[in-house]
């Protein structure tokens, strides 16, 4: 089972994902960017979800830090956002994401789908 994991300050849409997701994938929680750096140094996710609007550090930051180590920078990483404003898709992706989900999760497919995709 491909283990994911999930960066999202908010507890109930982590525990929403977890809920989404849990049957497919192992689920691993983290609360902050800094959490989940040190968290996959030790543990290595197969994938990695990522909020955008983080307090300490943003999404966008985690995924750099993350390109930047060379232990870390073939994880596929997603950015989980509530960012969907036109060309928000465009800019993340040109920033280094693999893929793009907005928030609020309507779409469980979709994000399955996507998870899947980016795991091949």
């Amino acid at each position: 089972m491909n283990t994911i994991a999930y960066v999202e300050e908010n507890e109930d849409n982590r525990l929403l994902v977890s809920a989404i997701l849990g049957d497919r994938f192992h689920v691993r929680e983290y609360a902050s960017g800094p959490q989940a750096l040190a968290a996959f140094r030790r543990e290595k996710p197969d994938l990695v979800l990522l909020d955008i609007s983080m307090p300490e550090m943003d999404g966008t930051e985690v995924l750099q830090r993350m390109r930047e180590d060379p232990e870390l920078a073939d994880i596929p990483a997603l950015a989980l956002t509530a960012h969907a404003m036109a060309g928000d898709r465009e800019k993340y992706l040109s920033r280094g994401f693999d893929g793009y989900i907005t928030k609020p999760i309507v779409d469980e497919e979709e994000l399955i789908s996507e998870i899947e995709r980016n795991l091949r």
